[in-house]
């Protein structure tokens, strides 16, 4: 008993001890009968109740345990969309990834990570999906057909290079494989759908927006240059833009300042060359469970308990079920080839087609935001140099094998 308790059983007249007993009694009294008609209420309570009750119980939790990192990252992608109109090279997604890791260095809370985990992931997968409304089959096919052989063959050296590029480099194999694909593929959309896959490290996610961010804005400079001086057509130079330049944003940039009508050609382009998210994001599961087997079996072989342990298997790991790799399937690519379909079949408005993309940009926005908000900038340096020089390297490779390929089939 503390000395404030003694003092005032001292100063209490006769008796005082008996009344506080008495009244602790009922009190206790009171509790308990609470207690009781809540249990009583409870019986009474139908089941259907109870559930909705739980459920509801457990929405409004999720929700307090998200809106802050959540409303953090849209707060700044609000800011980076408004200044990505003083600065369209740059664009929105970058600015929201550069802000977000500059504000987490100086800065960290704990309460934010569940919503920016919930915002780099379920948002970013999301607009993955949004993007289908504004590509048609119809389009993909009209555009696409001429341009699928540069395409296909810019896409298939990039991935074949990589590989031993990034091995001689001594890049990660997931650093190696976001800044290929988003290189090969699409900037920042495909790093996002790849990582929904993958599940990358955010400062490697990061590095990688960088990386694809330098060779943007050098090809934005250089594109137009280069394409008056190799007197390219309208169409010619918007093939090549949309099949070389990595970001949307960045193909619309150097594209416009050649014309217009390279302009409309790029996007489309550019837009038909997104659809190759979906056998990437696809195979590439398959891909990494087949080499991770062939470097476990190597590790049994040579007994290097090192080697197994970081591919988080033992000898006597079991292989996966069919409903294990069923579960682990990413979903938003189903949601993306269905938003796709409704768009050829007519069902999408053509006065949406704007706000869709706007949409699009803005969750890829936030999400690219979450994920500059979740980097510790000073992690950024176990990475090192080596991205930026395997990045810079498949886009020269990939630039060229374009205007390669394109002159080949009489394209530019």
């Amino acid at each position: 008993m503390t000395n404030e308790q003694n003092e005032f059983i001292d100063e209490t007249p006769t008796g005082g001890t008996e009344m506080i007993e008495e009244a602790d009694e009922d009190f206790l009294r009171e509790v308990e009968s609470v207690f009781l008609e809540h249990e009583i209420e409870e019986m009474e309570t139908p089941p259907y109740k109870k559930l909705f009750r739980s459920a509801k119980l457990k929405f409004v939790s999720s929700i307090a345990e998200r809106y802050k990192g959540f409303l953090l990252a849209v707060a700044i992608a609000a800011l980076a969309t408004y200044l990505a109109h003083f600065a369209p090279v740059v664009g929105g997604p970058v600015i929201a990834v550069v802000s977000g890791m500059i504000l987490s260095f100086f800065f960290h809370q704990e309460s934010l990570d569940k919503g920016l985990k919930f915002t780099s992931k379920r948002v970013l997968q999301a607009s993955i999906a949004v993007l289908g409304l504004g590509l048609s089959l119809h389009e993909a096919l009209s555009v696409g057909g001429k341009s699928l052989p540069v395409m296909l063959g810019t896409l298939g050296v990039a991935l074949a290079v990589s590989g031993p590029i990034g091995k001689k480099l001594g890049l990660t194999r997931d650093v190696n494989t976001l800044v290929s694909i988003g290189t090969a593929i699409c900037g920042a959309s495909a790093i996002a759908a790849v990582d929904a896959v993958i599940s990358a490290a955010g400062a490697e996610v990061a590095y990688a927006l960088g990386t694809i961010f330098i060779f943007n804005v050098v090809a934005v400079l250089t594109f137009p240059v280069i394409g008056h001086i190799l007197h390219m057509s309208q169409h010619g130079f918007g093939l090549w833009a949309g099949t070389a330049i990595n970001d949307a944003s960045s193909v619309v940039a150097a594209s416009t300042v050649y014309g217009t009508v390279a302009r409309n050609y790029g996007i489309v382009v550019k837009l038909t060359r997104t659809l190759m998210i979906v056998p990437i994001a696809l195979a590439l599961p398959v891909i990494r469970r087949h080499q991770d087997k062939k470097r476990e079996a190597r590790a049994m072989a040579a007994g290097d308990e090192v080697a197994l342990s970081s591919l988080g298997s033992a000898p006597t790991a079991s292989k996966k079920s069919f409903f294990t790799t069923a579960r682990s399937f990413p979903l938003f690519i189903i949601w993306f080839v269905i938003a796709m379909t409704v768009e050829s079949l007519g069902l999408v408005p053509a006065g949406w087609h704007q706000a869709i993309s706007d949409l699009a940009l803005w969750m890829i926005t936030a999400a690219l935001a979450a994920i500059g908000l979740s980097v510790r900038v000073k992690s950024l340096r176990t990475i090192g140099y080596k991205p930026v020089l395997f990045g810079l390297a498949l886009w020269a490779i990939i630039a060229v094998t374009s205007l390669g390929l394109g002159t080949l089939t009489h394209s530019i």
